[in-house]
């Protein structure tokens, strides 16, 4: 084996091993596969069966992630959480140590050496490793925008990889920090609180407020309480309550696909998700871990919705404890960056019952009325409460018609609306969600059937449930 080789890969070694605040960028899959990798190839003796092996996990896994090296690296760059990109999201560039920034500028050095180990270079290196008469083959993909990457990461990536000295990109660097944050919530939109952790949600709900139609009035008071909170101004918590099936969940969630419809320019950079805003789900189970989690997204760079769905409590329940605490707050200070947006069939979320309310017995608590007025009352502790009411006749085929033109459906109208209406009286009645299910099952239909299949359409939707 070329002695130059072996001297490159002992290099590249020491350089992983010298890492100062940035060694968790290599302890992915694929960074430890990399490294595998070199340890296989760097004796001039090396195993060529061992050596190929170590190639076949480090193709297998860049396939896995669908990305090349050198984008890996600088994802994994982007989304370390060390003291650098904690300290850059609280704190001014200038008024960083001196010593943060020069270990900062030691490590870019470094993974600017691993950059340029390019999976080229690797399948060039492990042919003469392996006396193959041609190299492995390569892991490339053609540069284009990858999945799930907002706008600002992108930016970042190309600048990256544009610049030849990347220590002189540490100022840029702490700036993106301090937009976009670290760790899962510089990777994902949305997540969920599980078991004392956050979890990311790799394909959170793609849907967008255009596909929503009706409760117009709602819809605009809760772009501007969330554009509230993107700005840095106090926004409110949230009680969306109203009928089933009237998009209240999908209102909410909608919001991480939506343009500041408030600017005029509705760019890809000023997508909402983009500007920092995160979906945390949070259910009713674990709920009681309310302010716990509050507290752990408050220093965090990032705007978050806490998202609780489908809200009622029990009597003496610990989850009705936590939201009061979050929504009255305590002694510790709101958190700015944060809100609750809850959705409810009920307007009081407490259960009553007629044996609650007061009457002169033995043994009564002397002011019941005034506890069950703060039951009553709990909902009040929202600052912006929304009200859905039951879809009308003539909403709900608004709603169709809507659905009907995004999907394509080439049907008349008067049948469009006939098949509605014939779909609301046998299934789920009129709203939204009957809406968008008849839609989904016409668009079907008919690629499957065809319009004018005589067992299609019309004889099925009117078909006897039994």
């Amino acid at each position: 084996m070329d002695s130059q080789i072996i001297t490159k890969v002992q290099f590249l070694q020491r350089q992983a091993a010298s890492l100062l605040l940035y060694q968790s960028v290599l302890t992915g899959q694929t960074g430890i596969a990399f490294l595998e990798m070199l340890q296989a190839i760097r004796y001039k003796d090396a195993d060529a069966r061992g050596c190929l092996q170590a190639y076949g996990n480090y193709f297998k896994s860049l396939a896995s992630e669908n990305l090349n090296w050198e984008e890996y690296l600088i994802l994994q760059m982007l989304r370390d959480d060390n003291p650098f990109s904690r300290a850059a999201q609280k704190h001014d560039f200038a008024s960083l140590p001196a010593s943060l920034i020069a270990a900062t500028q030691h490590d870019l050095q470094i993974l600017r050496s691993l950059y340029e180990c390019s999976s080229a270079l690797l399948s060039e290196w492990m042919q003469c490793v392996a006396n193959l008469p041609v190299s492995p083959v390569l892991w490339y993909m053609e540069t284009t925008e990858i999945e799930n990457i907002g706008f600002p990461q992108q930016q970042y990536i190309q600048s990256l990889q544009q610049s030849e000295d990347w220590t002189d990109v540490v100022e840029d660097l702490a700036t993106y920090y301090r937009q976009c944050g670290t760790g899962l919530f510089a990777e994902y939109k949305a997540l969920r609180w599980h078991s004392g952790e956050f979890i990311g949600i790799p394909h959170p709900d793609p849907i967008k407020l255009d596909e929503l139609v009706g409760y117009e009035s709602q819809k605009e008071a809760l772009l501007k309480n969330t554009e509230f909170l993107l700005s840095g101004y106090n926004a409110q918590n949230v009680l969306l309550y109203g009928s089933r099936g009237t998009g209240k969940s999908s209102l909410v969630k909608a919001l991480l696909n939506e343009h500041n419809k408030f600017k005029q320019d509705n760019s890809q950079q000023d997508n909402f998700a983009n500007r920092g805003l995160r979906l945390i789900e949070v259910v009713k189970s674990e709920l009681k871990e309310l302010p716990l989690i509050v507290e752990k997204l408050r220093e965090a760079s990032q705007k978050f919705i806490i998202f609780v769905d489908d809200l009622s409590f029990e009597e003496d329940d610990d989850a009705f404890k936590a939201l009061k605490v979050v929504l009255e707050g305590t002694l510790t200070s709101r958190s700015p960056n944060v809100v609750v947006y809850a959705t409810s069939n009920r307007r009081h979320l407490i259960r009553e019952f007629f044996a609650d309310r007061p009457t002169p017995r033995d043994n009564d608590e002397v002011h019941a009325w005034d506890t069950m007025q703060e039951k009553l009352s709990f909902s009040d502790r929202f600052g912006l409460t929304l009200t859905f009411a039951p879809a009308d006749q003539s909403t709900y085929l608004e709603i169709v018609r809507h659905l009907a033109n995004q999907a394509k459906i080439a049907i008349a109208q008067k049948d469009l609306e006939f098949k509605a209406l014939q779909w609301a009286t046998r299934h789920n009645g009129r709203s939204g969600r009957a809406a968008r299910q008849f839609i989904d099952y016409l668009k079907a239909d008919i690629a499957l059937f065809g319009s004018n299949n005589p067992t299609s359409n019309t004889n099925i939707l009117l078909a006897d449930e039994n």
